[in-house]
């Protein structure tokens, strides 16, 4: 599929375009359009506070500010103003780590648990019309893709 093909719209020419920077625009624009999507129909809390509790949901144990930052891809920084704004919602507790008092360990509530079985139903279909069409083969091709593209980006953030 060309890339003309692959998206329509009259007002830009894709002649030309190499893939790998059509694919990184692709993804920006594709994040944009995701986050408005999803806090529009999350209401109470953004995209990025939800993917926030997602990825602590996904952890182990109780993750700290840095390990949530590492699963996020986020700075430190921006990952405690999302948490101390969920925080403030009910949505998290930060607590001090009872082995090393310089950390602080993310909790989520019983409301939080509460919220995110509520809309699971929502979440579900929202996914489930993204995904319409995608095979599980296509679905694991963009992955790994993308993991590469990742694990490359790593090396030349650490090469600087």
């Amino acid at each position: 599929m060309k890339i003309k093909e692959a998206i329509q719209h009259d007002n830009v020419d894709f002649t030309g375009i190499e893939p790998s920077y059509f694919l990184l625009g692709l993804l920006s624009a594709f994040d944009n359009r995701f986050q408005a999507m999803a806090d529009k129909a999350i209401a109470e809390i953004s995209w990025k506070q939800f993917f926030a509790i997602i990825c602590i949901n996904m952890c182990k144990e109780a993750p700290t500010i840095r390990e949530l930052s590492e699963i996020m891809g986020s700075s430190h920084q921006n990952v405690k103003q999302i948490l101390l704004k969920l925080e403030k919602k009910g949505f998290v507790s930060i607590l001090t780590d009872q082995q090393d008092k310089r950390k602080q360990r993310i909790v989520l509530t019983d409301y939080c648990r509460d919220f995110c079985q509520k809309n699971d139903e929502l979440s579900g279909k929202i996914i489930k019309g993204m995904f319409s069409g995608i095979g599980e083969e296509q679905l694991k091709t963009t992955i790994a893709t993308i993991i590469q593209i990742e694990n490359n980006l790593k090396n030349e953030c650490d090469r600087m």
